[in-house]
């Protein structure tokens, strides 16, 4: 195969409900399964059926510009899926094959699916500039569940939902090391602050279900600190959960199953601890998941979802903030603005705790990507990643003297660092938004302790 991806064998498969198909199933089993996504995802048909090719989203994609890679050019990518649709779910398809842009599957189909579906960062840059609004993100996660269905996952991803299942996160933090964390980071926010600030694990009666990256644990701990500090200001009742301290919901980006199983996991944590609100952290597939697809995978839910940044700009006026002395560059998250409603809080919460604010060009919906998101962040695809990073290096390089990039996505946080090297653009902080709120919030003036 072309793809750098490891793939997962085949008794680790059978632990998060997959398995591999004999070679003479393949292709009986992947038209059954595109049919029932045919189906039951009506935007997909629409998008295969609807592309004209007319060029419009080429050049706005960081994939191609990045690769150089005609395949990852969005039509030539949607096309992958699109020529066994037209092969065997279109009435010219079945009668005119190539000549009517058709093609059955083989193995250079399922390679070229395996190797493009994950060099697309399912940023949707392309919808945006599409007249059609054609989404090339809703092709390729589709066919990255028909790769699933036939036993085709990157080690990374099976991993991942293994993890979940076990622990309830993604890094696999089993609960006593979660507890020993927060006690740790406990300690600091008191040493650093005079103030004891808790971060309750597991509360009940809580208010707020607080559902961060499990990675803010151990890589992003400012992030977790401040949004501590910020719900201590606040004197709000909330609560971690051991069982589901994961925002990031990998299985959106592989398999339905996976991402339904993530979503049933947030309700019945919520449920267990009283939550009547569930705020998401800094994660950007994660929202676009939870905001999405949260009532359709597990059905009506009883609390309200909100992400911590939203949260967070309707109480600013409750937060004793001072403005940091920083010149800070906001990087969008792709999901937030072209799929979480997230475009104007960041901006409204780092004017209230930064000196200067400066954009980077394009921005808002018209952002580039990182080049990590979609959950390829794995150390095989470290050379594709640094290629889909180029447009964002050249983003920052353009903006000019910063101090601060602000980048309000655990996987943008993981990825940007090493762009950064590699392109060699002066070394720069980076973290989320919430790290610079827990530095901004005047602790001292504080009259909230936790909903205690």
């Amino acid at each position: 195969m072309k793809s750098p991806l490891r793939m997962a064998k085949e008794q680790d498969l059978q632990t998060i409900g997959l398995s591999t198909v004999a070679d003479d199933l393949l292709k009986p089993r992947l038209l059954t399964q595109l049919g029932r996504l045919r189906g039951s995802m009506r935007s997909l048909a629409v998008m295969l059926d609807t592309c004209v090719k007319c060029g419009n989203c080429v050049e706005q994609c960081h994939s191609y510009l990045g690769t150089g890679d005609p395949l990852n050019a969005p039509p030539a990518r949607a096309d992958l899926m699109r020529k066994l649709y037209r092969r065997h779910f279109t009435l010219p398809g079945k009668l005119f094959g190539r000549l009517a842009g058709a093609k059955d599957l083989d193995s250079e189909m399922l390679d070229n699916w395996l190797t493009y579906f994950y060099q697309c960062n399912e940023c949707r840059r392309c919808a945006v500039f599409c007249p059609f609004g054609i989404d090339t993100a809703e092709v390729t996660i589709a066919g990255r569940h028909l790769l699933s269905e036939l036993g085709i996952v990157p080690r990374f991803m099976q991993q991942v939902a293994l993890n979940l299942q076990k622990t309830g996160n993604n890094m696999g933090i089993p609960a006593p090391a979660l507890l020993d964390c927060v006690e740790f980071i406990e300690s600091e926010i008191e040493e650093e602050t005079g103030v004891a600030v808790k971060i309750p694990v597991d509360r009940p009666d809580s208010e707020i279900l607080y559902i961060p990256s499990s990675a803010d644990f151990f890589t992003n701990v400012d992030t977790i600190v401040g949004a501590a500090k910020m719900f201590h200001m606040l004197g709000v009742r909330w609560t971690v959960a051991s069982a589901m301290l994961e925002a990031a919901n990998f299985g959106f980006l592989f398999h339905l199953s996976a991402m339904q199983d993530h979503s049933l996991r947030m309700r019945r944590a919520a449920e267990q601890l009283g939550a009547s609100l569930v705020v998401q952290g800094e994660c950007g597939h994660g929202w676009r998941a939870a905001r999405m697809v949260t009532e359709a995978a597990s059905g009506p839910v009883p609390f309200e979802l909100t992400h911590i940044l939203d949260f967070t700009a309707r109480h600013l006026e409750r937060l004793s903030l001072r403005k940091l002395p920083l010149r800070v560059a906001l990087h969008d998250p792709c999901n937030y603005v072209r799929a979480g409603d997230l475009v104007e809080q960041p901006r409204r919460i780092l004017r209230a705790c930064v000196e200067h604010l400066v954009e980077l060009q394009p921005n808002r919906e018209e952002t580039f990507c990182c080049g990590g998101g979609s959950g390829i962040l794995m150390e095989e695809m470290m050379e594709i990643r640094m290629k889909l990073g180029k447009k964002k290096a050249e983003q920052i390089q353009a903006a000019g003297r910063i101090d601060y990039l602000a980048a309000p996505c655990s996987i943008c946080k993981a990825q940007l660092p090493h762009v950064m090297n590699h392109y060699a653009v002066p070394e720069v902080a980076i973290g989320g938004i919430m790290d610079l709120v827990g530095k901004a919030i005047d602790l001292t003036s504080s009259t909230g302790g936790s909903g205690a």
